[in-house]
């Protein structure tokens, strides 16, 4: 009966261990993670909002262009700043002060910045306009077996996947590495891939670097799976053992 006890510890403590291979990152990164990185840049989005500044060697000539005079090199609130800034509209629209609705489909905020800028100087509007363009509501949502799950809003314009998850405190112990899933939708599209973290391969792809609205779903890994099923809890654990040896003292009687 002793050694039944000990069996049947034994076999749960066996069945709730994660092996060294499911946990450890980037397993393989001396032959997978050394490269060229592939900086991207996302396009822009309906509903980001943008912070969009135009400059000028005349300051006073630049005004006119901007939405707010407080734009500028004073420190602003970010959530001010979203307040005041241009937001996407469904059909990839903003509107500027003078120049009128513009279009924002499939441009990054790179190539906003070139097309506000030669529509300025074309136009006759500023000889030596500088256009700044931001995405300033860039966010992620990360999900499942995470120390702080939630959504998590960002300025960075490459932020990459891992960069992301230390954002949610990191996995848990209890956190599938092998198949991060993650949601990617772009120009009404949505894509799903699963992201395997402990090789390096994924740093070599199109999901190294998150991209706004990004969804990231941690699931539990087996032993996780396992353990919150049949055998969830100490006291679980405990009423299985206690059952065990009554059927034995019953048999052995």
């Amino acid at each position: 009966m002793k050694h039944l006890l000990l069996v049947v510890t034994a076999l749960f403590f066996l069945n709730s261990c994660a092996s060294k291979k499911e946990v450890l990152y980037l397993q393989d990164i001396d032959t997978h993670g050394v490269g060229t990185i592939d900086y991207q840049s996302a396009t822009i989005q309906p509903n980001d909002i943008l912070k969009i500044t135009v400059e000028s060697l005349s300051p006073e000539a630049a005004l006119p262009y901007n939405r707010s005079v407080a734009q500028g090199n004073m420190p602003r609130d970010l959530e001010l700043m979203r307040l005041d800034g241009y937001v996407v509209s469904l059909n990839n629209t903003i509107s500027m002060p003078v120049l009128g609705e513009l279009s924002t489909r499939n441009k990054t905020t790179r190539e906003l910045e070139e097309f506000i800028s030669n529509k300025l100087i074309s136009g006759g509007h500023l000889t030596d306009a500088r256009v700044d363009v931001r995405l300033i509501n860039a966010k992620v949502t990360i999900l499942g077996e995470v120390n702080k799950p939630g959504t998590f809003t960002y300025t960075e314009q490459n932020m990459t996947l891992l960069q992301a998850l230390g954002l949610a405190g990191d996995l848990t112990i209890n956190g599938e590495r092998k198949d991060i899933l993650m949601t990617r939708e772009v120009d009404g599209v949505r894509k799903v891939t699963h992201i395997d973290l402990t090789s390096a391969e994924f740093m070599n792809s199109e999901y190294y670097f998150i991209k706004p609205n990004d969804l990231i779903v941690v699931n539990p890994n087996n032993p996780k799976v396992k353990s919150s099923g049949f055998i969830g809890n100490v006291g679980t654990v405990a009423t299985v053992i206690s059952l065990v040896l009554s059927i034995t003292i019953l048999l052995t009687r």
